[in-house]
């Protein structure tokens, strides 16, 4: 991991010098170095995410496509989504924030005699396994996915900004991105808080980040495909988690809201495991805008009704 981590930051750092950097002393902007090659590092990542994800995804929905595209405009709104979210500001701004937070929470502990009540801190053994504390830490940062999901369907005013993703009728890979700013930040937030809480080592987040998305993407992708009767209880299948973006399983009455591992679901009771079942998908009694409309019109009706909804509208 070191060695794969050590030749991105030789390519990034190449491409920041002889691409990026040339054209900020031409502009005269070199005070914005510095943020301009942590927006390059975080956009490098977020390429490498969408190619590895269209490499796993795209042969699957040319090979058992659930049903055909047919609303090529759907899912052209859901590729803007997923390189605004990927190759955007936002992750610079969560990370920014999400480190003064951690050096504020390190500090404090530090000045009280404490050491950070890290995931190695709690269990040791984890210490001397690095690939028993990575899945460890997977696991953990699923869990803690699983209940922001259920929290997205269970509040109102949040349900208003998370019923942009449902609304998709032409359900495909991209359509994983496809989210409300707002909640992206949250998600943001509470992902990186979280990882930060357990102790996630900075050169192993980039990597639970790529497996987690990669997970999603490929839950999101129209393909025929289930895991058989073993292997829909280890991990989540598109057959799975399409059952989540039928129209029955909207707003409150939720079901199969695992992002990884069905297992939350199973324990917590919210899991259908029925097999052989691709219903079509969207939220019919949302707004027609939420599913057909563009970009900035869903995003100014998501932020609409996330008002209305905390005014008890």
């Amino acid at each position: 991991m070191s060695t794969i981590a050590s030749l991105y930051a030789e390519a990034t750092g190449w491409i920041f010098e002889h691409a990026l950097q040339p054209l900020l002393y031409a502009l005269e902007l070199m005070d914005w170095a510095e943020d301009a090659y942590a927006w390059l590092d975080f956009a490098l990542f977020g390429l490498f995410g969408i190619a590895v994800a269209w490499a796993v995804c795209r042969p699957l929905e040319a090979w058992r496509p659930v049903e055909s595209v047919s609303q090529h405009g759907a899912v052209r709104t859901d590729m803007l989504y997923t390189f605004l979210n990927r190759l955007g500001v936002l992750p610079l701004l969560a990370f920014v924030f999400l480190a003064s937070v951690q050096a504020a929470w390190e500090g404090w502990l530090t000045e009280a005699g404490l050491l950070p009540p890290t995931l190695e801190e709690l269990a040791p053994l984890l210490r001397d396994h690095p690939v028993l504390a990575f899945a460890a830490y997977v696991v953990v940062l699923d869990f803690g996915e699983y209940w922001r999901h259920r929290a997205q369907h269970a509040f109102r005013w949040w349900w208003a900004l998370h019923a942009i993703h449902h609304a998709q009728r032409q359900m495909t890979f991209w359509t994983d991105d496809r989210n409300h700013v707002l909640d992206d930040i949250i998600a943001a937030v509470w992902f990186g808080g979280i990882a930060l809480l357990i102790g996630v080592p900075p050169g192993q987040f980039p990597a639970v980040v790529l497996i987690l998305r990669l997970a999603e993407s490929l839950s999101h992708a129209n393909v025929r495909l289930d895991y058989g009767r073993l292997g829909e209880r280890l991990l989540v299948s598109p057959r799975f988690h399409r059952l989540h973006h039928a129209p029955l399983s909207a707003g409150a009455h939720g079901r199969n809201y695992a992002v990884l591992l069905p297992i939350w679901d199973w324990i917590f009771g919210t899991g259908d495991f029925r097999r052989g079942v691709f219903p079509p998908t969207g939220a019919p009694e949302e707004p027609e805008a939420l599913a057909s409309g563009g970009w900035l019109r869903q995003q100014a009706i998501g932020l609409r009704r996330m008002v209305g909804a905390i005014g008890g509208r």
